[in-house]
Protein backbone atom coordinates (compact mmCIF):
# COMPACT_ATOMS: atom_id res chain seq x y z
CA UNK A 1 0.00 0.00 0.00
CA UNK A 2 1.21 3.54 -1.18
CA UNK A 3 2.50 5.80 2.02
CA UNK A 4 0.34 8.50 2.13
CA UNK A 5 3.12 10.89 3.74
CA UNK A 6 5.28 9.88 0.58
CA UNK A 7 2.63 11.09 -1.39
CA UNK A 8 2.24 14.34 -0.24
CA UNK A 9 5.73 14.93 -0.69
CA UNK A 10 5.52 13.94 -4.02
CA UNK A 11 2.32 16.01 -4.51
CA UNK A 12 4.27 19.29 -2.68
CA UNK A 13 7.37 19.10 -4.89
CA UNK A 14 5.03 19.21 -7.75
CA UNK A 15 2.99 22.17 -6.83
CA UNK A 16 5.98 23.95 -5.92
CA UNK A 17 8.43 23.00 -8.06
CA UNK A 18 11.13 21.23 -6.91
CA UNK A 19 12.65 19.88 -3.56
CA UNK A 20 13.92 23.00 -1.67
CA UNK A 21 10.14 24.60 -2.00
CA UNK A 22 8.48 22.08 -1.33
CA UNK A 23 10.43 21.20 1.88
CA UNK A 24 10.22 24.74 3.26
CA UNK A 25 6.27 24.67 2.51
CA UNK A 26 6.04 21.17 4.62
CA UNK A 27 8.13 22.34 7.08
CA UNK A 28 11.05 19.71 6.70
CA UNK A 29 15.06 19.20 5.05
CA UNK A 30 15.35 19.08 1.44
CA UNK A 31 17.04 15.44 2.17
CA UNK A 32 13.65 14.43 4.07
CA UNK A 33 12.11 15.15 1.28
CA UNK A 34 13.78 13.63 -1.15
CA UNK A 35 14.33 10.71 1.12
CA UNK A 36 10.75 10.44 0.80
CA UNK A 37 10.62 10.34 -3.07
CA UNK A 38 13.53 7.63 -2.48
CA UNK A 39 11.15 5.29 -0.78
CA UNK A 40 8.26 5.86 -2.98
CA UNK A 41 10.16 5.22 -6.07
CA UNK A 42 10.97 1.62 -4.53
CA UNK A 43 7.62 1.15 -3.43
CA UNK A 44 6.28 1.85 -6.97
CA UNK A 45 9.27 0.37 -8.45
CA UNK A 46 9.72 3.53 -11.40
CA UNK A 47 11.32 6.89 -11.54
CA UNK A 48 9.10 9.87 -10.34
CA UNK A 49 11.69 12.40 -10.74
CA UNK A 50 14.48 13.38 -13.14
CA UNK A 51 16.65 15.55 -14.34
CA UNK A 52 15.82 18.52 -16.39
CA UNK A 53 18.49 21.23 -16.70
CA UNK A 54 19.60 22.33 -13.83
CA UNK A 55 16.26 21.59 -11.85
CA UNK A 56 14.08 18.30 -11.48
CA UNK A 57 10.40 17.52 -13.53
CA UNK A 58 7.82 14.72 -12.71
CA UNK A 59 7.76 11.87 -14.92
CA UNK A 60 4.30 10.79 -16.42
CA UNK A 61 3.89 8.03 -13.70
CA UNK A 62 4.89 10.80 -11.01
CA UNK A 63 2.21 13.20 -12.39
CA UNK A 64 -0.38 10.58 -12.23
CA UNK A 65 0.99 10.08 -8.40
CA UNK A 66 0.85 13.33 -8.11
CA UNK A 67 -3.05 13.92 -9.42
CA UNK A 68 -4.15 10.80 -7.17
CA UNK A 69 -2.32 12.39 -4.24
CA UNK A 70 -4.78 15.23 -4.90
CA UNK A 71 -7.73 13.21 -4.40
CA UNK A 72 -6.16 11.27 -1.20
CA UNK A 73 -5.65 14.51 0.62
CA UNK A 74 -9.13 15.53 -0.30
CA UNK A 75 -10.63 12.51 1.04
CA UNK A 76 -8.02 13.19 4.42
CA UNK A 77 -9.30 15.77 4.78
CA UNK A 78 -12.68 15.33 4.72
CA UNK A 79 -12.79 12.95 7.26
CA UNK A 80 -10.82 15.01 9.64
CA UNK A 81 -13.02 18.02 9.31
CA UNK A 82 -15.80 15.83 9.66
CA UNK A 83 -14.27 13.70 13.06
CA UNK A 84 -13.08 17.33 14.69
CA UNK A 85 -16.59 18.59 13.97
CA UNK A 86 -18.06 16.11 15.79
CA UNK A 87 -15.40 16.59 18.77
CA UNK A 88 -16.91 20.22 18.59
CA UNK A 89 -13.65 21.11 19.57
CA UNK A 90 -10.24 22.22 17.44
CA UNK A 91 -7.50 19.63 17.49
CA UNK A 92 -5.15 17.96 15.46
CA UNK A 93 -2.64 20.05 13.25
CA UNK A 94 -3.27 23.37 11.76
CA UNK A 95 -1.02 24.60 8.99
CA UNK A 96 -0.98 28.33 8.82
CA UNK A 97 0.38 30.60 5.88
CA UNK A 98 1.22 34.65 6.26
CA UNK A 99 3.50 37.24 4.65
CA UNK A 100 6.55 38.10 6.68
CA UNK A 101 5.00 41.19 8.15
CA UNK A 102 1.99 39.26 9.64
CA UNK A 103 4.01 36.70 10.47
CA UNK A 104 5.81 38.61 12.64
CA UNK A 105 3.66 41.71 14.09
CA UNK A 106 0.08 39.48 14.01
CA UNK A 107 0.54 35.67 14.13
CA UNK A 108 2.61 35.40 17.50
CA UNK A 109 -0.48 36.71 19.33
CA UNK A 110 -2.55 34.77 17.67
CA UNK A 111 -0.85 31.49 17.62
CA UNK A 112 -0.17 31.88 21.73
CA UNK A 113 -4.27 32.41 22.19
CA UNK A 114 -5.01 29.04 20.17
CA UNK A 115 -1.87 27.10 22.31
CA UNK A 116 -3.47 28.56 25.02
CA UNK A 117 -6.89 27.88 24.81
CA UNK A 118 -7.08 24.87 22.34
CA UNK A 119 -3.81 22.81 23.75
CA UNK A 120 -5.17 19.81 21.39
CA UNK A 121 -4.39 21.67 18.69
CA UNK A 122 -1.07 21.92 17.08
CA UNK A 123 -0.25 24.94 14.76
CA UNK A 124 2.51 25.26 12.01
CA UNK A 125 3.57 28.56 10.68
CA UNK A 126 5.14 29.53 7.48
CA UNK A 127 6.29 32.96 5.87
CA UNK A 128 4.61 32.14 2.56
CA UNK A 129 4.51 35.42 -0.63
CA UNK A 130 0.98 36.71 -0.25
CA UNK A 131 0.92 36.01 -4.44
CA UNK A 132 1.72 32.14 -3.66
CA UNK A 133 -0.70 31.99 -0.21
CA UNK A 134 -4.12 31.40 -2.45
CA UNK A 135 -2.86 29.11 -4.31
CA UNK A 136 -1.03 26.63 -1.95
CA UNK A 137 -4.92 27.03 0.20
CA UNK A 138 -6.81 25.73 -3.02
CA UNK A 139 -4.08 22.97 -3.51
CA UNK A 140 -4.35 21.94 0.09
CA UNK A 141 -0.86 22.74 0.95
CA UNK A 142 -1.47 25.12 3.94
CA UNK A 143 -4.74 24.68 6.01
CA UNK A 144 -5.08 28.71 6.75
CA UNK A 145 -3.66 31.65 4.77
CA UNK A 146 -3.06 35.44 5.79
CA UNK A 147 -3.01 37.34 2.96
CA UNK A 148 -3.16 40.72 1.61
CA UNK A 149 -4.10 42.86 -1.44
CA UNK A 150 -3.88 46.66 -2.70
CA UNK A 151 -5.90 48.06 -4.83
CA UNK A 152 -4.00 47.48 -7.52
CA UNK A 153 -4.12 43.90 -7.28
CA UNK A 154 -7.24 42.55 -5.75
CA UNK A 155 -7.17 38.81 -3.89
CA UNK A 156 -8.31 36.55 -6.63
CA UNK A 157 -10.75 34.13 -5.73
CA UNK A 158 -10.44 30.73 -7.15
CA UNK A 159 -13.38 28.33 -6.62
CA UNK A 160 -12.90 26.31 -3.33
CA UNK A 161 -11.61 28.85 -1.51
CA UNK A 162 -13.36 31.28 1.41
CA UNK A 163 -12.22 34.39 2.95
CA UNK A 164 -13.17 36.91 5.13
CA UNK A 165 -11.41 40.30 5.72
CA UNK A 166 -9.17 40.62 8.78
CA UNK A 167 -8.56 44.60 9.27
CA UNK A 168 -6.98 47.50 6.76
CA UNK A 169 -3.18 48.06 7.29
CA UNK A 170 -2.28 51.81 6.32
CA UNK A 171 1.48 52.65 5.09
CA UNK A 172 3.24 55.59 6.17
CA UNK A 173 5.92 57.56 4.71
CA UNK A 174 9.04 57.37 6.35
CA UNK A 175 12.02 59.70 6.14
CA UNK A 176 15.32 60.65 7.66
CA UNK A 177 14.41 63.07 10.88
CA UNK A 178 16.64 65.62 9.37
CA UNK A 179 14.76 65.39 6.27
CA UNK A 180 12.99 68.93 5.26
CA UNK A 181 9.47 67.11 5.47
CA UNK A 182 10.02 65.58 9.01
CA UNK A 183 8.30 68.26 10.67
CA UNK A 184 5.27 68.02 8.30
CA UNK A 185 2.06 66.45 9.64
CA UNK A 186 0.97 64.91 6.37
CA UNK A 187 2.56 64.99 2.83
CA UNK A 188 1.41 64.63 -0.65
CA UNK A 189 2.10 62.40 -3.21
CA UNK A 190 3.17 65.54 -5.15
CA UNK A 191 6.15 66.50 -2.01
CA UNK A 192 7.46 62.99 -2.81
CA UNK A 193 7.75 63.57 -6.31
CA UNK A 194 11.95 63.82 -7.03
CA UNK A 195 12.73 62.22 -3.71
CA UNK A 196 15.01 58.90 -4.29
CA UNK A 197 13.45 56.31 -2.86
CA UNK A 198 13.87 53.15 -1.46
CA UNK A 199 11.68 50.23 -2.18
CA UNK A 200 10.96 46.60 -3.10
CA UNK A 201 12.04 44.68 -5.45
CA UNK A 202 10.34 44.16 -8.96
CA UNK A 203 7.31 41.97 -8.82
CA UNK A 204 6.37 42.91 -5.36
CA UNK A 205 2.79 44.10 -5.30
CA UNK A 206 4.07 47.14 -2.97
CA UNK A 207 6.61 48.01 -5.48
CA UNK A 208 4.25 48.03 -8.40
CA UNK A 209 1.84 50.02 -6.06
CA UNK A 210 4.59 52.65 -5.90
CA UNK A 211 6.00 52.82 -9.34
CA UNK A 212 2.15 52.91 -10.58
CA UNK A 213 0.84 55.54 -8.06
CA UNK A 214 3.78 58.17 -8.96
CA UNK A 215 3.27 57.59 -12.81
CA UNK A 216 -0.51 58.26 -12.30
CA UNK A 217 0.61 61.39 -10.68
CA UNK A 218 2.87 62.45 -13.79
CA UNK A 219 6.48 61.33 -11.62
CA UNK A 220 8.69 58.73 -12.56
CA UNK A 221 10.20 57.69 -9.07
CA UNK A 222 13.81 57.64 -8.46
CA UNK A 223 14.37 54.05 -7.11
CA UNK A 224 17.54 54.30 -5.74
CA UNK A 225 17.77 51.15 -3.64
CA UNK A 226 16.14 47.98 -3.34
CA UNK A 227 15.18 45.41 -0.19
CA UNK A 228 12.81 42.78 0.33
CA UNK A 229 12.57 42.81 4.03
CA UNK A 230 11.48 46.38 5.56
CA UNK A 231 14.23 46.14 8.32
CA UNK A 232 16.45 46.77 5.77
CA UNK A 233 14.62 49.93 4.41
CA UNK A 234 14.39 51.10 7.79
CA UNK A 235 18.09 51.16 8.24
CA UNK A 236 18.66 52.60 5.00
CA UNK A 237 16.07 55.25 5.71
CA UNK A 238 17.81 56.08 8.97
CA UNK A 239 21.38 56.35 6.62
CA UNK A 240 19.98 59.32 4.92
CA UNK A 241 20.08 57.31 1.57
CA UNK A 242 16.47 57.74 0.72
CA UNK A 243 12.33 57.29 1.85
CA UNK A 244 10.51 54.53 2.27
CA UNK A 245 6.64 53.29 1.94
CA UNK A 246 6.20 50.88 4.64
CA UNK A 247 3.14 49.45 6.34
CA UNK A 248 2.50 49.66 9.84
CA UNK A 249 1.83 45.81 10.48
CA UNK A 250 5.04 43.98 12.01
CA UNK A 251 6.56 47.69 11.60
CA UNK A 252 7.77 47.99 15.03
CA UNK A 253 9.72 50.75 16.76
CA UNK A 254 11.67 53.33 14.46
CA UNK A 255 14.79 54.07 15.20
CA UNK A 256 15.36 57.97 16.50
CA UNK A 257 16.67 58.79 12.65
CA UNK A 258 13.46 57.91 11.34
CA UNK A 259 10.15 59.77 11.24
CA UNK A 260 6.72 57.89 9.91
CA UNK A 261 4.47 61.02 8.20
CA UNK A 262 1.10 60.18 7.09
CA UNK A 263 0.18 60.18 3.36
CA UNK A 264 -2.79 61.59 1.85
CA UNK A 265 -4.49 59.90 0.05
CA UNK A 266 -3.36 56.88 2.64
CA UNK A 267 -2.11 53.87 1.12
CA UNK A 268 -4.24 50.87 2.37
CA UNK A 269 -3.59 46.56 1.94
CA UNK A 270 -6.53 44.73 2.75
CA UNK A 271 -5.57 41.95 4.79
CA UNK A 272 -7.68 38.76 4.90
CA UNK A 273 -7.80 35.27 6.09
CA UNK A 274 -8.29 32.21 3.58
CA UNK A 275 -9.41 28.83 3.90
CA UNK A 276 -11.04 25.97 1.55
CA UNK A 277 -14.60 25.45 1.82
CA UNK A 278 -14.28 21.79 2.25
CA UNK A 279 -12.70 22.08 5.47
CA UNK A 280 -15.15 25.48 6.43
CA UNK A 281 -17.07 23.35 9.33
CA UNK A 282 -13.42 22.53 10.95
CA UNK A 283 -13.51 23.87 14.62
CA UNK A 284 -10.06 25.01 14.42
CA UNK A 285 -10.29 27.12 11.50
CA UNK A 286 -13.12 28.64 12.95
CA UNK A 287 -11.05 29.69 15.92
CA UNK A 288 -7.87 30.34 14.12
CA UNK A 289 -9.88 32.68 12.32
CA UNK A 290 -11.01 34.68 15.74
CA UNK A 291 -7.93 34.38 17.06
CA UNK A 292 -6.56 36.21 14.13
CA UNK A 293 -9.33 38.95 14.12
CA UNK A 294 -8.82 39.28 18.24
CA UNK A 295 -5.23 39.82 17.48
CA UNK A 296 -5.99 42.63 15.17
CA UNK A 297 -8.26 44.59 17.44
CA UNK A 298 -6.07 44.18 20.09
CA UNK A 299 -3.13 45.56 18.49
CA UNK A 300 -5.20 48.62 16.95
CA UNK A 301 -2.84 51.39 17.71
CA UNK A 302 -0.14 49.77 18.95
CA UNK A 303 3.74 49.87 18.62
CA UNK A 304 4.12 47.20 16.31
CA UNK A 305 1.68 48.85 13.46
Amino acid sequence: MLDLARLRALHAVHVHGSVAAAAAALGYTPSAISQQITKLERETRTTLLERRGRGIALTEDALQLASAAQELLTIVERTETTLEERRGRPAGVLTVGAFPTAARGLLPAALATLAREHPALETRLSEVDPHLSVDLVAKGLIDLAVAHDWDIAPLPAPDGVEHAPIGDDHCDVLVPADHPLASRRVVHRADLAHEPWICQPPGSVCHDWLVRTLRADGHEPDLRHQAAEYHTQLALVAAGLGIALVPRLGRGPLPEAVVALPLTPVPTRRLYALWRTGAARRPAIKAAVRAVRDAWQDDAGGVSR
